[in-house]
């Protein structure tokens, strides 16, 4: 019997090209973590936009098309879930999974119980929230451009973050913008690290004995573990005191209590800690990273930014931090936005786990494969997009008209992801970063923006990408003075 063609021109794992490994560990060893999507992107441009790795009994295959990458999200969580080892760590630290993590059914379930709080019109209602935290930062900065401080700024929009999603999500004023005090903080930034390096260590020591990081490790997750336990408390507390909110939820914590607590919703407290979680720290890491990349790449394109400041100060002509309105007026920055997330995208790469046999172009993929998807490599090649290198925002603007992102950019980038496990939070994540730099160019002058040795910024991945020892100087901008003129 004759194999029909197609079959014949299927690739198997072993058939791709890849680097070479080593017995046991495969290329395990050649892993360096903090640079991975680096290395893949550059294997990528030695073997193609497919090639295989072994690390140690896993079999991956690394995809570098767009439109393959684009499949296999789309083909989620019927076809592909997250790895099963993702899994197996997030629960060993001692969390609960959230809806980044869950898959199939419990994926669902969870995906509706944390829509209910993320629909516009909720995101609008927290707005307010939002305003207050972002005035404590306009504040922080002040104090440090008249000191002529230079601003950590990684660490102080991490306190933006934290302190937005503490608010939006949760009710919570943990107000870490006005105190040194960074508790759940730092503990929160330790779990990220700690995770990613778990994934792809060659072996599990911490499994048979703890080293002093793998003991602050558990301490932390303890303190967040106990953290999240009071918001939830908090917020039955909320919803018990006034029945009204569970028709109009305050927060997203409110909307996920409320969406849990309809009858046959399978959903309980520890799906909702598992998605609290969720928020702080995909909350937290990700918008904050996002902004810095975008400040420093307005910085290194003055055109870019004095269009970007000029729209801003048109728009928030009263200096205060924009109202929901004024932030879907801010089109060119948005724009700035989408271009900071196509050439530094946080979520560089994305692995997931093959729940049948299937095919990639002409690779054979079966069950229990893992697939890394290359997020970067085409919305950064000149084969797809022109000047793929500039920072053009334009280029989100067809015709230089808002709100119509060109379609090749759009096509080719994916920092949310895509198809039914797209970001659940995309909207409300760009309305914040919108408002941060919303107040840092109506308030402010920006002097500098760089790195402590002079050099460019460098990629650091730890499960998110961010950019290493981002620092900046501001000067304060007499707004008083100038809206007096304007109305003058």
């Amino acid at each position: 019997m004759n194999t029909p063609a197609a079959e014949t021109r299927l690739r198997r794992f072993e058939e791709l090209p890849g680097p070479r490994g080593v017995p046991v560990f495969g290329n395990l060893l050649q892993v360096e973590s903090g640079r991975l999507h680096l290395q893949l992107e550059q294997w990528c441009k030695t073997y193609g936009p497919f090639f295989r790795l072994r690390l140690g009994p896993r079999r991956i295959v690394v995809v570098g098309d767009h439109e393959l990458v684009a499949q296999i999200l789309r083909d989620r969580p019927d076809g592909f879930r997250r790895t099963t080892r993702f899994e197996q760590i997030w629960t060993e630290l001692g969390f609960s999974t959230g809806v980044f993590g869950a898959n199939g059914d419990t994926w669902r379930r969870q995906r509706r119980m944390v829509m209910a709080g993320f629909d516009p019109g909720s995101v609008k209602r927290y707005h307010p929230s939002l305003q207050r935290v972002a005035r404590r930062l306009v504040g922080r900065w002040e104090e440090a451009a008249r000191k002529g401080s230079t601003i950590d700024l990684q660490a102080d929009l991490m306190r933006f973050t934290v302190d937005a999603i503490a608010g939006l999500a949760f009710g919570a004023d943990v107000n870490t913008l006005q105190s040194d005090e960074e508790v759940i903080q730092k503990h929160l930034n330790r779990i990220f690290p700690a995770l990613f390096k778990r994934l792809f260590a060659p072996l599990p020591t911490w499994r048979w004995f703890r080293s002093a990081d793998d003991r602050a490790l558990a301490h932390s997750v303890g303190e967040v573990n106990a953290a999240v336990d009071g918001f939830i408390a908090q917020g039955r507390q909320r919803l018990a005191a006034n029945p009204a909110l569970r028709e109009h939820p305050s927060n997203l914590l409110e909307a996920m209590l409320v969406a849990a607590d309809e009858p046959d919703s399978g959903m309980d407290d520890k799906q909702v800690a598992g998605n609290v979680l969720t928020l702080l720290l995909a909350g937290e890491d990700t918008t904050a990273n996002t902004v810095a990349w975008m400040i420093y790449l307005l910085w290194k394109n003055p055109e870019a930014l004095a269009r970007a400041t000029a729209e801003v100060r048109r728009v928030c002509a009263d200096g205060e931090p924009p109202t929901v309105e004024q932030i879907a007026d801010l089109d060119y920055l948005e724009a700035c936005a989408h271009e900071t997330m196509r050439l530094k995208p946080v979520a560089p790469q994305n692995g997931m786990q093959a729940l049948r046999d299937t095919t990639l172009g002409d690779v054979q993929i079966t069950t229990g494969m893992i697939v890394i998807g290359l997020m970067r490599r085409d919305s950064v090649s000149e084969d797809f997009l022109q000047d793929a290198a500039r920072f053009e925002p334009e280029r989100w603007l067809a015709d230089g008209q808002p709100g119509q992102a060109a379609n090749s950019a759009k096509r080719l980038s994916m920092p949310f992801g895509g198809g039914p496990r797209i970001c659940p939070g995309r909207y409300l994540a760009l309305i914040e970063m919108k408002m941060a730099m919303a107040v840092l160019l109506n308030r402010f002058d920006i002097q500098d923006v760089g790195t402590v040795d002079g050099e460019e910024p460098r990629e650091l991945l730890q499960l998110a990408m961010a950019p290493v020892g981002l620092t900046m100087r501001l000067a304060l901008r007499q707004v008083e003075h100038e809206v007096a003129e304007a109305a003058g």
